[in-house]
């Protein structure tokens, strides 16, 4: 199942086409007036709701969407069932709310359960050990590996510099900047959590 939580920071172009495909979209506070703008109406409103326009909020309540103050939007999202979770909106304003967004990716989750942050070419995920993770972005994708606390036996293939069971230790830029050199790259590792960024050229490549 796929849940949706659309945040309230920059959307990228394509951020909507996320949307198609979701059996559950939640709107976090001001998410909800990007939704109204593109003339989609979320199964669920979430948040303290103050940045969220009165307006968009009353017209959600009168067509019986549910509207719940101060839930955690990444819990509501797995309490449904979601097993596949995308956050939209996670960019933009001030940089601590964009560290934190980036660090919800190292909460532990239930078995089973992908979160996953989108803006346009930018994606961002993390595997947490002992685990592995495929990436999506075609030959040429830029991706980062950055640890969250020391990661053990992180290995690489398909990636243009290759690790091989290394130690990755937080501020290391070994994992910086790599390229996806084959389709379906992979990244293992043995223990800890590393955060994978993608960010994929409209026109394919990063040169």
């Amino acid at each position: 199942m796929k849940a949706v939580i659309v945040a309230g920071g920059e959307h990228a172009s394509g951020d909507e086409r996320e949307l198609a495909d979701a059996d559950l979209v939640i709107a976090a506070d001001s998410g909800a007036n990007w939704l109204d703008a593109i003339g989609v109406r979320p199964h669920r409103l979430i948040g303290d709701l103050d940045s969220a326009d009165a307006g968009v909020v009353e017209r959600l309540r009168a067509n019986a969407i549910p509207v719940d103050v101060h839930p955690v939007d990444k819990e509501a999202a797995v309490d449904s069932g979601a097993d596949d979770i995308v956050i939209l909106g996670w960019q933009g304003g001030a940089v601590d709310h964009l560290a934190a967004n980036l660090l919800l990716l190292a909460a532990p989750l239930r078995a089973g359960t992908m979160l996953c942050l989108r803006a346009g070419v930018t994606v961002a995920r993390a595997v947490h050990g002992p685990g592995r993770l495929t990436i999506d972005g075609p030959p040429g994708t830029r991706v980062s590996l950055l640890p969250i606390g020391p990661v053990d036996g992180v290995t690489t293939q398909g990636l243009h510099w290759a690790l091989e069971d290394d130690h990755l230790e937080p501020g290391s830029t070994r994992g910086l900047a790599n390229l996806v050199e084959s389709p379906e790259a992979t990244v293992w590792v043995d223990s800890g959590r590393l955060l994978v960024i993608e960010i994929t050229e409209e026109h394919g490549g990063t040169g």
